[in-house]
């Protein structure tokens, strides 16, 4: 669904990435590749997914509807809505409540905690994306949280990576996860500190750079939770 996101995204997106910098090489809006092709590949890989579903209980899959509806309206948003990212981190998010419906055939309290700390970490890496496109987008008159949040674009990424971090800790309290948890959390904290460092510069380059490197962030803080659960 990731990828079929992707493929939806660069079509809906085909006219506006010719005109930026950093996309304007990308296969459909360069011609490498027909916007009949990006579809094809986009219902392709959503009819994959909707096999996966197949064997799962019915609470996954009246959930996995909505999933895919956010999957499919968010490319469109950032031509209406002011703060894009946060549906974007809605449909990046939305496995989290599923993956427990599926185990549990519920949704407890920790699945909503994590959800919610997905969503503002989703909204921190993707405005430090946003930040790389900022003066072209505003050229071609899209909206983005990079040009909602103006000045305070750092202190809101912060803020949102501070609910990120606020609820790692209560789910590591509701999961009785050891203190090795905190390992996890700290280095990704670091991550996050130097992230910061990157963007408050503004510049392109520097922003596309934090973006990418929450890959360590995230890498960080599952292997925090590993260790918690583990070493009890």
């Amino acid at each position: 669904m990731r990828s079929a996101g992707c493929a939806i995204n660069d079509y809906a997106d085909r006219d506006f990435d010719k005109h930026v910098l950093r996309t304007k090489e990308r296969p459909l809006t360069s011609g490498k590749i027909s916007k009949k092709e990006a579809i094809s590949i986009a219902v392709g890989l959503a009819l994959i997914a909707f096999l996966l579903l197949q064997p799962l209980n019915t609470l996954t899959k009246q959930l996995s509807v909505f999933a895919v509806v956010i999957a499919g309206i968010y490319p469109f948003t950032k031509r209406f809505f002011s703060m894009p990212q946060a549906v974007l981190g809605v449909a990046f998010g939305f496995g989290i409540p599923m993956a427990f419906a599926a185990i549990q055939n519920g949704i407890p309290i920790e699945a909503w905690i994590l959800f919610i700390g997905n969503v503002f970490w989703v909204i921190a890496y993707d405005t430090a994306y946003a930040m790389v496109d900022r003066d072209d987008d505003i050229r071609l008159g899209l909206k983005t949280s990079a040009i909602t949040f103006g000045r305070f674009d750092v202190t809101a990424v912060s803020i949102c990576y501070g609910v990120l971090f606020a609820s790692q800790i209560w789910i590591a309290e509701l999961a009785q996860l050891s203190k090795w948890f905190y390992l996890g959390w700290i280095a990704a904290l670091g991550c996050a500190i130097y992230e910061l460092r990157l963007i408050t510069t503004r510049k392109r380059d520097a922003c596309f750079k934090a973006f990418l490197h929450n890959n360590w962030l995230g890498a960080s803080l599952f292997i925090g939770i590993l260790l918690g659960l583990l070493l009890k």
